[in-house]
């Protein structure tokens, strides 16, 4: 997600810009430490966010925007979580909080403060709960300014600190969070998970299976690396109702061919544009500064070490369940059977997606 680095260099430049579209379920934030110890702390989320955590109604759904009357006045609420969630730290001992101030912001709301540490010994350390006490697949993106320097760091709900006064994370534990932030991705990601199953409903040897995974890997990263690079960018809202297109598109197909050993071509080309589709969800969390190939390559390998875990389990799963409701035991007949219901289903899933993803377009 690129509009917070914007924002944030528009910040440090002293340059206006216009209020950008916050992210439901999102927390970011940019958190600069001074020569000083002094921490200043600026953090932006969305209005809907603000009012289902606090109870709140600063947030207009039909006009995508908050009030900033309704923001003025719920300001002493939003800063009472805001201490209680967020806090700065130097050793064991709370840094000194200054005056804190809650603004309008589009369709969100800005928290901004700042911490003076020059008393307290210690690492400084940066602690947030906002929003992933409430939901567990929250996120915090943290951008951290020291100097001339900016480091990127997430926060969610099993990771809610950023230590500010020591070194950027190393090479391989930002590789290792990459790579899990893949897999979870994989697995949250039902429509990919629907695509790879119903490309493969019809493999009954394993030489196929790999092919298609293999076609859809290459492909996927083409197109991940590409639009996470920022080289080339496809809307949301064109990507989106495509992947679910192609979901529609191989369930019915398992309707009029088996032939699974050339479906790796369509694998390749479906690949593509699911490949898109993950990297919206990275633009999302952000590539590090110091480590955007490496963490890219991570992720990448996380979404296949996913997808490849979902084909493994999910074949040997529907052959019990072909095993358990069939009484005919004709081989061919109980598979197809079992293929073209899996497919109906999916089918039906993937063009709910569409018409949906069409009309949010």
């Amino acid at each position: 997600m690129r509009w917070p680095r914007l924002l944030w260099l528009a910040v440090l430049l002293g340059i206006g810009l216009p209020a950008e579209a916050h992210q439901v379920n999102l927390v970011t934030a940019r958190v600069a430490l001074s020569p000083d110890r002094t921490v200043s702390v600026e953090l932006g989320m969305k209005g809907s966010d603000v009012d289902r955590l606090i109870g709140t109604k600063t947030y207009d759904s039909r006009r995508d925007a908050v009030d900033p009357a309704a923001v003025e006045a719920a300001g002493a609420a939003i800063l009472a979580y805001m201490r209680t969630h967020l806090a700065v730290t130097g050793g064991a001992r709370a840094c000194l909080a200054g005056d804190a101030a809650i603004l309008a912001d589009g369709d969100g709301i800005i928290y901004r403060n700042s911490f003076a540490c020059a008393g307290a010994g210690g690492d400084i350390v940066y602690r947030s709960t906002v929003l992933t006490e409430k939901d567990p697949a929250a996120r915090q993106i943290v951008l951290i300014a020291q100097g001339r320097s900016e480091t990127q760091a997430l926060i969610d709900a099993g990771n809610i600190t950023v230590t500010l006064s020591n070194a950027p994370p190393s090479l391989w534990s930002t590789m290792q969070r990459y790579g899990l932030t893949g897999i979870e991705h994989i697995f949250l990601g039902y429509d990919h998970v629907a695509f790879l199953i119903a490309v493969v409903l019809w493999a009954r040897r394993l030489i196929p299976v790999v092919k298609i995974v293999t076609a859809f890997t290459i492909a996927h990263s083409i197109t991940l690396s590409l639009a996470a690079l920022d080289v080339l960018v496809i809307p949301g809202s064109i990507v989106e109702p495509a992947i679910a297109a192609s979901i529609v598109f191989v369930a019915v197909e398992n309707f009029f061919s088996r032939d699974v050993d050339k479906r790796w071509r369509m694998a390749f080309l479906f690949g593509l544009i699911h490949g898109f589709g993950f990297a919206g969800a990275l633009r999302e969390i952000g590539l590090p500064p110091n480590a955007a190939v490496p963490a890219l390559a991570a992720f990448n390998i996380g979404v296949e070490i996913g997808q490849v875990a979902i084909v493994a389990l999910a074949l040997p799963a529907l052959g019990l369940l072909d095993r358990l409701t069939t009484t005919d035991r004709t081989g061919p007949v109980r598979a197809a059977s079992l293929v073209y219901m899996v497919s109906a289903v999916i089918s039906l899933l993937g063009g709910y997606w569409l018409l949906v993803r069409i009309l949010e377009a």
